[in-house]
C-alpha cells in the first residue's frame, strides 16, 4: 500500500459549488484526479459497513464519473438477491459470478466501483483491478462496522450466533489482503462528505506523488 490518510490536520469540506483549492488559486482537485487518472477507474474495497457505496455514489458525483455498485449489479444480472444467491447456489457460484461482473464493470471505465466485501480476496479479481484502476480501501474499526451493519439486514456472512465474532474475524482473514490496495483511508463515523474528501485528497497523494517508493498522508 503506497498511501494512507487519517484524519487532516487542518481544513474542511468545502461549501458546496467551492472547489476544494478554489480559496488557495490552485487547481481544483477535482480535475487534477481526472487527469492523473486517465482511463483507469476507482475500486472501492474493504468490509460490510465500510461506507463504499455511500462515499462510492458521492465521490462518483464529484468527480463527474458513473458509479456502479457491484451488489446491486449481481442481484439485476441474477435476478435474485444476494440472500437468495447465497442460499439457492451457495457463497463459491456467488464468488464466481462476482467475478465475472467486476471483470465486466471494469471494461466499461472510467467509474467509481463499489465492491462486496469479499471480491477483493480473489486473486484475479486483484490483478484485474490493478490493470485498469486505483483500489482504495476504506478501514473501519469493529465498533464502527457493527453498528452500520446492524443498521441494514441482509447480510448473509453475519447469519450466525455471534455476529460481532464472525466480523472480527473476517478482519482477521481479510485485513491483509485489504492492505495490498493503493490507499488506504479511514471510514470514519464523520459526515459522508469528510469521508469523501479524504478519499480525494489521499487519492491527489498518489496518483501525483513524488517518484519513490510510498508516501504517508496523514
Amino acid at each position: 500500500m503506497n498511501v494512507m490518510t487519517e484524519v487532516p490536520p487542518q481544513g474542511g469540506v468545502p461549501p458546496p459549488g467551492e472547489p476544494p483549492d478554489a480559496a488557495a488559486g490552485g487547481e481544483p482537485i477535482e480535475l487534477r484526479l481526472r487527469r492523473a487518472l486517465g482511463h483507469r477507474s476507482i475500486v472501492l474495497v474493504g468490509l460490510m459497513g465500510a461506507g463504499k457505496s455511500t462515499v462510492g455514489r458521492r465521490l462518483a458525483t464529484r468527480l463527474g464519473l458513473m458509479f456502479k455498485d457491484a451488489d446491486n449489479e449481481i442481484e439485476t444480472a441474477a435476478k435474485l438477491t444476494i440472500p437468495d444467491i447465497f442460499a439457492i447456489y451457495g457463497e463459491p457460484s456467488f464468488r464466481d459470478g462476482e467475478e465475472r461482473v467486476i471483470a465486466r464493470l471494469m471494461r466499461e471505465g472510467p467509474l467509481v466501483l463499489a465492491t462486496g466485501g469479499g471480491a477483493f480476496m480473489r486473486e484475479t479479481t486483484r490483478a484485474r483491478i490493478a490493470e485498469g484502476g486505483v483500489s482504495i480501501w476504506l478501514k473501519a474499526e469493529l465498533d464502527v462496522l457493527m453498528r452500520r451493519v446492524r443498521k441494514r439486514g441482509g447480510r448473509p456472512l453475519l447469519q450466525t450466533e455471534d455476529p460481532e465474532e464472525t466480523l472480527r474475524q473476517l478482519m482477521a482473514q481479510r485485513h491483509p489482503v485489504y492492505a495490498t490496495a493503493d490507499v488506504e483511508v479511514i471510514s470514519r463515523d464523520v459526515a459522508h462528505d469528510r469521508v469523501v474528501q479524504d478519499v480525494m485528497e489521499a487519492l491527489d497523494a498518489y496518483l501525483n506523488r513524488p517518484s519513490q517508493t510510498g508516501i504517508a498522508a496523514q
